[in-house]
């Protein structure tokens, strides 16, 4: 196999002497499992190192391999312009990842490179590799909004680059771990933090990428970690296959997870289908979220499947209960794919002539017409689950003292803006965090005047 190993490796600037002048003592764990998995890397005499990053150039639905023939990159952010570092790029295993990765439908390519300077989710890790080894070519790699399974097909993909090109290659998977471990950190604390970090930590040490797999995204986001895609990218790439897996360090004195491990390949094991045994949970799950549907969750996914089919609108369906009927009211539709949000659309009034017309118009405005996602694809169907609020009259505040975040959303204006943020949503936990984030969805400045309504929802989920 031409993918002869893989590596974690995190990215904090301040392992760099000439950026930590001094500080980076205070890891030295970190430091020498940096060294260790260097010398590890120099003795497999690799052509070429791909590197996964989330510091490079980020989409939300395509990955970006980095284009031309070279690249540079130091340290000035840091207060280190001196410590620079240049890549050669592997153009031909470039273009057979994006060759392959299209093939296996995911968007990915070297389009829409505005900087082409190395990050430091590349230049930290290069830095100590440059140390036991220099001659080699890089392929870089930016994480995207795309879901775990398709960074996973991605690692897939590049794999089979590899093999087909006959390139000696090792994978690197830049990833902090979660930014929350201790109060006086820069991020603060969350217990989350330690939670994610532990079983990053134990999946990396014994090979268990299936346990990366279930990590849930409220975790991850509550984690505030900085690199999970790119252990699924790393993953993906021994997809029915057994691994030499060793957890080399980890620390986290600064507030901040720092994991160094090496992975290696062992023989053919069809049982580590992973990506193959996920989806089957997943599409089970929602399956059984199906099963529970009430009318209105069900009137909303019935009518997405029935768009994204080819069958055109959906009719209204016979028998539907009088309150779907008889009564006018805005709604959102929101969409969730594997736990995360897959699209949300929905009107702050009626527009239509009932709250059926409205979940039925706007479930498919959600999936396919909200410009922060690509459009659902009819495979995806299985795995989505529904949500579906139904909105009171809105009623005009005098101010934030009269709203609540758990019982009222909001909506902002000022001038022809307006925007508007659902209540008892996770992660928006105080008034002042509702408006600020209705303001960013309405473009509307933080010292602008504002008219403020509040409004209650009926929420089926």
């Amino acid at each position: 196999m031409a993918l002869i190993a893989a590596f974690v490796m995190p990215h904090p600037p301040l392992a760099v002497p000439s950026v930590g002048r001094g500080q980076e003592d205070g890891i030295g764990k970190t430091l020498a499992a940096f060294h260790e998995a260097s010398e590890e890397i120099a003795g497999l005499m690799p052509e070429t190192i791909v590197f996964i990053t989330p510091h490079s150039v980020l989409y939300s639905d395509y990955f970006h391999i980095s284009p031309g023939t070279s690249a540079q990159g130091d340290f000035s952010r840091f207060g280190a312009a001196d410590t620079r570092l240049s890549a050669k790029y592997d153009e031909e295993l470039a273009k057979e990842i994006a060759r392959i990765a299209e093939e296996n439908g995911i968007p990915t390519g070297g389009l829409g490179e505005s900087d082409a300077k190395l990050d430091h989710g590349v230049t930290v890790p290069m830095w100590f590799i440059s140390k036991h080894i220099s001659d080699y070519m890089t392929v870089r790699v930016s994480q995207s909004g795309m879901d775990p399974a398709d960074h996973y097909k991605l690692g897939q993909s590049i794999a089979e680059a590899a093999e087909t090109t006959g390139r000696r290659t090792v994978l690197l998977a830049s990833s902090d771990m979660s930014h929350k471990l201790v109060d006086d950190g820069p991020y603060g604390f969350a217990k989350e933090g330690p939670e994610f970090d532990g079983i990053v930590a134990k999946a990396l040490d014994e090979g268990d990428f299936m346990s990366l797999f279930m990590i849930s995204p409220t975790l991850r986001e509550s984690a505030a970690e900085c690199g999970y895609n790119s252990l699924m990218v790393l993953a993906g790439c021994f997809d029915r296959q057994k691994v030499k897996s060793r957890l080399l360090s980890y620390e986290g004195p600064y507030g901040v997870g720092y994991a160094v491990a090496a992975v290696a390949p062992s023989e053919r094991d069809e049982s580590r289908g992973i990506l193959d045994r996920f989806l089957e949970i997943a599409q089970a799950e929602a399956r059984e979220r199906q099963s529970t549907e009430d009318e209105y969750r069900a009137l909303a996914r019935q009518s997405l499947e029935y768009t994204v089919k080819g069958k055109g609108n959906l009719p209204l369906p016979d028998g539907l209960a009088e309150e779907l009927l008889g009564k006018q009211a805005g709604v959102f539709v929101s969409l969730y794919k594997n736990g995360r949000l897959r699209g949300c659309i929905g009107t702050i009034s009626p527009s239509t002539e009932s709250v059926a017309h409205e979940i039925i118009q706007n479930a498919v405005s959600a999936g396919l017409n909200d410009t922060r996602f690509e459009p659902v694809f009819e495979h995806e169907l299985p795995f989505l689950t529904y949500k579906v609020d139904v909105l009171s009259e809105a009623e005009v505040i005098d101010g934030p003292e009269e709203l609540d975040v758990e019982r009222y959303g909001v909506i902002v204006s000022s001038g022809f803006k307006r925007g508007l943020l659902l209540p008892n949503l996770d992660g928006v936990d105080t008034v002042d965090e509702q408006i600020r984030i209705a303001r960013q969805k309405a473009g509307i400045s933080a010292n602008a005047p504002l008219k403020l309504e509040r409004f209650e929802v009926i929420r089926h989920e």
